[in-house]
């Protein structure tokens, strides 16, 4: 029997128990519970009734349920009646009026909204293993790449700051979307409450009150406009966002890759005393962690297309063939999510940095992009920029041929003993303009206001 990756191998078992199949089925009977409740209080169902179905309502039988599947063709129905056997006196009122949605769209916002809940706890464990990081590295200068080709100094943790930044926007966008779910409400068929309206015909309460009163039992906000199911744009925004924050992952993940390769030696995932990297090179220590991130990250990417398809195409009152991909595409997102969540906390916490290969690299490639400070250094004490330019384009391309060669740059010295600068500037003063090290602005102060941010906001949510 095919068994999913994401009924095991990915995301923790906290998220996918929310995704169950038991979960699931609990949900729908406290849906079937709270509208017994309501028809209670109208007058429309007994004390006993009522009492026998919340007794029976966390006693979910799949295997019953899913032998009357088989034999009737609808999974609603078949636990509709596998609840109704364990109900001798309330069995015969569970569904009254209701349509299949009505309880099924209810139940996945429900789960839906504990799904971002622990979403965004895993999501603020990570922002606050970036935040420490980025103080600690706030002043370690490195060089930047613009196009992968070395550009100007920065400092790693100015870097790490750049993901934090685009997670924390993810952060408080999926704060948002929590609070802005809204479930079907109780509708009916095609969403006019007709049937609602035939069953409460003669008590004191409306279709409309039925509705709030279920509702708010649940803690849900119903859409006030719905047809037979709430709109499938808003499966459509939710896979969305999760896109979005796996975009952010991605990003972290894939320069992370960047930075462990052999080029750049900057910083590597962390890697087990008896890890194996590969199971024909005894040597190697890739950063499979990150490329993980990376390969589910594409497939989150590509579940708002589904989505899209959903919401676009259901036409009139509502079509099935958004059913099949919903069960899995919902679920999958967030169990996958998890997953790239729980990974990067784990490499962010464990994350390796080489200060000296952050040097090496910065005493490599620094020099070239230094020679901006001696620009306008020599300008300033009165140089004509152009030619000042000229030379300085001209001893660059001689220095690259010598790092090209794996020789040391010597682009400083070249600078220094040239009397075109020394006219300008003092030898020393043209060495000390040479030191990328601290051409790197105001990165250190913003990297660190961010991650006080971070810590400020984030400390106090419980």
């Amino acid at each position: 029997m095919y068994t999913s990756p994401y009924s095991s191998r990915y995301g923790s078992s906290d998220m996918r128990a929310l995704w169950s199949d038991e979960t699931r089925r609990k949900r729908w009977r406290r849906i079937w519970a709270a509208l017994a409740e309501a028809q209670h209080q109208a007058g429309l169902v007994t004390a006993e009734q009522l009492a026998d179905l919340s007794a029976h309502a966390d006693n979910v039988n799949i295997p019953r349920a899913l032998e009357i599947e088989k034999e009737i063709g609808h999974d609603v129905m078949a636990e509709v009646r596998t609840y109704a056997e364990q109900c001798p006196v309330g069995g015969g009122i569970i569904h009254w009026g209701a349509t299949s949605a009505d309880i099924t769209d209810n139940a996945d916002v429900l789960c839906q909204r504990e799904a971002l809940s622990l979403t965004l706890d895993r999501l603020r464990k990570l922002l606050l293993a970036f935040a420490e990081r980025i103080e600690a590295t706030r002043d370690l200068a490195c060089m930047a790449y613009t196009h992968l080709q070395p550009a100007e100094p920065t400092t790693f943790g100015y870097r790490l700051a750049v993901y934090a930044q685009d997670l924390l926007t993810h952060y408080d966008s999926l704060t948002h979307l929590r609070e802005d779910l809204r479930g079907k409400g109780l509708k009916g068929a095609v969403g006019t409450q007709a049937s609602y309206g035939e069953i409460l015909e003669g008590t004191p309460t409306t279709p409309a009150q039925l509705e709030s009163q279920v509702m708010r039992s649940l803690g849900l906000e119903p859409f006030p406009i719905a047809t037979q199911t709430y709109s499938r744009g808003q499966d459509y925004v939710l896979l969305a966002a999760l896109a979005g924050l796996a975009a952010a992952l991605h990003k972290f993940a894939f320069d992370l890759r960047v930075m462990q390769s052999a080029g750049f030696g900057e910083a590597a995932e962390p890697f087990g005393e008896k890890q194996v990297g590969s199971s024909a090179m005894p040597f190697k220590r890739n950063p499979v962690n990150a490329e993980k991130i990376c390969s589910i990250a594409r497939y989150v990417a590509a579940l708002p297309g589904a989505a899209w398809d959903n919401a676009s195409q259901a036409l009139l009152e509502r079509t099935l063939d958004d059913s099949a991909n919903r069960r899995t595409a919902l679920p999958e997102a967030f169990i996958a999510t998890d997953e790239m969540l729980i990974t990067a906390t784990r490499i962010v916490e464990k994350m390796q940095i080489d200060e000296a290969a952050c040097a090496r690299n910065l005493e490599k490639f620094g020099p070239f992009a230094a020679t901006e400070r001696v620009l306008m250094a020599a300008v300033k004490a009165g140089a004509d920029r152009q030619k000042i330019h000229e030379r300085l384009r001209e001893h660059s391309l001689k220095a690259w041929e010598a790092v090209k060669a794996g020789k040391p740059n010597p682009l400083t010295e070249l600078i220094a003993a040239d009397q075109q600068f020394l006219i300008y500037l003092q030898p020393n003063r043209l060495k000390a303009l040479m030191d990328a090290r601290g051409y790197v602005g105001t990165a250190p102060e913003r990297a660190g206001a961010l991650a006080r941010n971070i810590r400020e906001r984030l400390n106090s949510v419980e």
